[in-house]
């Protein structure tokens, strides 16, 4: 099913529209989610928000704004992101041991791989590495703008530009990837 006929049926709440986003997409986002959560349980629960929340908001999609794979990333990502900054999240991870932390980073290894499902590592890949690096702190580890230049003592314009440039970079890459297929 092309994009297009996704969207227009999804925006209509045609149930097999839902069905087939997320037999193509529930791998890819749960990876994303995945990585910045990290715990199993808690990651399915916020994969099953994001398609809730995708299900709600897909009449607010604007295709002129990015791609429907962008908005999909952006839900997980941000879902994921809201959900390390609860005060239950706080309080859980506080109260880890050792041998779980250890446990969690291993795991959070393997999950990296999931993103590739829909080529987005190797088109990371393809950008100006100082543009990539910020783009992975930001989109793969849910870090914020400021928390990157704080971290890692860069200015917080620097930061803002290179991640503006990668997503430009990032964009034309996408563009030029689906115009090929």
């Amino acid at each position: 099913m092309d994009t297009t006929t996704l969207i227009e049926q999804l925006q209509k709440g045609e149930n097999a529209a839902f069905e087939y986003l997320y037999e193509h997409y529930a791998a890819t986002l749960f990876g994303i989610i995945k990585r910045i959560v990290s715990n199993e349980l808690d990651a399915e629960n916020l994969l099953q928000d994001c398609f809730v929340k995708i299900w709600r908001y897909i009449g607010n999609y604007e295709a002129e704004k990015g791609s429907l794979a962008t908005w999909l990333i952006n839900i997980a990502r941000n879902t994921a992101i809201d959900h390390t900054r609860s005060k239950h999240f706080i309080r859980e991870t506080k109260n880890q041991t050792l041998d779980s932390l250890v446990s969690i980073e291993s795991r959070s290894l393997s999950v990296s791989q999931q993103v590739e499902t829909i080529d987005l590592r190797q088109l990371v890949l393809k950008i100006e590495p100082s543009c990539r690096k910020v783009l992975e702190w930001m989109y793969f580890d849910g870090m914020t703008q400021q928390e990157i230049a704080e971290e890692y003592a860069i200015p917080l314009g620097t930061v803002k530009t290179r991640a503006r440039n990668g997503l430009k970079e990032l964009r034309e890459l996408f563009t030029q990837s689906n115009s090929i297929q």
